[in-house]
């Protein structure tokens, strides 16, 4: 069985210089809690630095599910530098454990990332997404953030990569020389590929975004503002995409009764717990 099997679960590690950052701890699961300035800030430090192996975990209620259930996202969430809130459904469930947790979607992290990097001359590489999508968002990206550098794309075949395939791609990627990898699949593939390719792959930043590929590229419609604004996108793409969401969005509603009801049963919210140093820095398996 190769690496990359969907039945291989590999740990993420911290990288070697991650440092300790405001987390809220809802299941002993973290989310970030920095403005989105701060964010940006620390990836613009490790990136001057040439810091290699850092990653951000874009946390939404799926997420959360998952990683009370499974020990490789688990680590994957507690070991991130960053595990940015994405969902309206991890606010809702932090009000039980006593946290007033900010959002950052996914979506919205690499738009800031790539508007704020520009003036900078960070180089990105997107991995993932169908045929043609990750070219088309880097068109309009590039359109619509002058000056911003798109050092390569590659859109993955549907079936397990081959040993000989995966050296290849981190071989393309390494030469592109990219800042940041941005990686577009669904939860669970893109935590395992970025745990698989932390230490391969010689970029400060590897940072999972599911989606806001095809948002980006305009392959899917992205929910209108005013929803995105009141936490509704999860209802707005429940009704766009009923098939493929169904099963996702009992997942999303499982883990916020669940985690509400325990913290507000058990009184965590009288004593919310949130990162130490201790706690950040530990290594999760």
């Amino acid at each position: 069985m190769d690496r990359l099997s969907s039945d291989f679960e590999v740990i993420a590690r911290p990288a070697p210089a991650r440092r300790v950052h405001p987390a809220a701890f809802i299941e002993g699961l973290p989310v970030t809690c920095a403005e989105r300035s701060y964010v940006l800030t620390e990836i613009e430090r490790a990136i001057d630095a040439r810091e290699i192996g850092h990653y951000i975990a874009v946390t939404n209620p799926e997420n959360m599910y998952h990683g009370m259930r499974m020990p490789s996202i688990r680590a994957y969430m507690r070991n991130a530098d960053f595990s940015v809130c994405d969902g309206v459904g991890v606010i809702v469930a932090g009000y039980g454990w006593g946290h007033r947790i900010p959002r950052f979607p996914g979506p919205i992290l690499q738009l800031e990332a790539s508007g704020f990097g520009a003036k900078k001359g960070w180089r990105h590489f997107y991995y993932g997404g169908k045929e043609g999508v990750a070219d088309e968002m880097a068109r309009r990206l590039k359109e619509k953030y002058p000056g911003m550098i798109v050092c390569g794309t590659y859109s993955p075949p549907f079936r397990e990569l081959t040993p000989q395939e995966d050296e290849d791609i981190v071989r393309m990627i390494n030469d592109a020389k990219p800042d940041i990898v941005w990686v577009g699949l669904p939860v669970p593939k893109k935590e395992r590929w970025i745990a698989a390719h932390l230490g391969r792959i010689n970029a400060p930043w590897l940072i999972g975004v599911g989606a806001a590929f095809d948002y980006h590229a305009g392959t899917v419609k992205w929910a209108p503002a005013p929803i995105r604004a009141m936490g509704l996108e999860w209802l707005y793409r429940l009704i766009v995409e009923p098939k493929v969401r169904a099963k996702r969005t009992w997942w999303h509603l499982i883990f916020v009764v669940q985690a509400l009801t325990k913290g507000v049963l058990t009184g965590r919210f009288i004593k919310p717990v949130r990162s130490t140093p201790a706690i950040a820095n530990g290594v999760s398996q």
